[in-house]
């Protein structure tokens, strides 16, 4: 069984190899970096830290093993007046000559912050040979954080955000980076993408801060702003289908597109609920399954399948799931079903 769970000093290690799957600004294949994120869970799980600064990293640990084999993560806040979340508007810019009859509808990028920023999703993770197994460990991995939020409702922004990976070259460099960003800071992607991971300030003080056309970017160029990359499609599919959208916005770096939605009309939240657990022998594979979550006294989450009824507000699990989530029968849970 997996159990999604915060994280421990102890998980430190297997999360990096964990992050070299993905090694991204929010997640990067670094001890000294994993470390301060972990920290930094431990004390916005305990409300140690003010709502704002509070990020959320869940670790998925196979119980058979003890194995951390996946992650995601929570910032309760991405962009503030200390440090500004700064992306890429992307805008149209109409022209017409009457003399020569010519029209042309330029795509444009505007450098831009936000100093109260959206809720944003990060950080997840799941190990490829878990992939596609028939367990829905990646959904179980994504979603929890949807209804964590429902949870929490209140320290979370009215809007999310969730910065997708656009296609990159087989070396792991991004075209945008080396037709714009390099010409402008004189680094490399790997030297600015390691910066970027500790402070962003050289983007903001030596990016243009003028319309920059695209039209003088190569073809090859224009055609990766705002795509996401083949690995990352599937993560576009489901959040659009639980109400998120293309933003206009993609990342400075790399001109990966932004996907955002209003915290309340995303799905998920709208349909997470509490109920009273239940003991039932089994449930099959033509029954419902949910996320299920708890915090007594940690978050505890898993996916299954259940049982809902026969009484409204009670949600049947096995023997094996109550034990999961350290709960007995008739506790209170949440739940959510996808």
């Amino acid at each position: 069984m997996f159990v999604i769970r915060p994280p421990r000093e102890g998980d430190i290690a297997a999360i990096v190899e964990v992050a070299r799957h993905l090694d991204s600004v929010n997640l990067p294949a670094s001890e000294s970096h994993i470390r301060t994120i972990v920290e930094l869970a431990e004390k916005s799980f305990s409300e140690e830290l003010p709502t704002e600064d509070r990020e959320f990293l869940m670790v998925l640990e196979d119980r058979d093993s003890g194995r951390v084999v996946g992650t995601s993560m929570i910032h309760a806040q991405h962009g503030k007046r200390r440090s500004p979340h700064v992306y890429f508007q992307v805008l149209k810019d109409e022209r017409y000559s009457h003399t020569i009859d010519h029209y042309f509808r330029h795509e444009c990028l505007r450098l831009a912050y936000d100093y109260d920023g959206p809720t944003e999703l990060g950080g997840l993770i799941l190990l490829p040979e878990l992939r596609g197994n028939g367990q829905r460990l990646g959904t179980l991995l994504s979603y929890v954080r949807f209804l964590y939020i429902a949870m929490h409702r209140g320290w979370f922004q009215d809007e999310i955000l969730c910065e997708l990976m656009p296609p990159l070259e087989s070396d792991g460099t991004s075209k945008l980076w080396k037709h714009l960003g390099r010409r402008f800071t004189g680094l490399t992607y790997q030297k600015a993408d390691l910066l970027s991971k500790d402070n962003k300030e050289f983007i903001s003080a030596l990016f243009p801060h003028s319309l920059i056309y695209t039209a003088l970017f190569p073809d090859e160029v224009r055609d990766v702003i705002g795509e996401v990359g083949a690995d990352t499609r599937g993560v576009k599919k489901i959040l659009e289908r639980i109400g998120f959208r293309y933003a206009n916005q993609i990342d400075p770096f790399d001109g990966g597109p932004h996907f955002k939605a209003a915290t309340d009309d995303i799905t998920l939240i709208e349909n997470s609920a509490q109920g009273k657990t239940r003991l039932i022998e089994s449930a099959d594979g033509s029954r419902p399954w949910a996320i299920l979550a708890t915090e007594e006294p940690e978050l505890r989450a898993l996916g299954c399948r259940v049982v809902l009824g026969p009484e409204p507000g009670t949600i049947g699990i096995t023997e094996a799931t109550h034990r999961a989530l350290g709960v007995n029968e008739g506790d209170q849970i949440w739940y959510v079903l996808p």
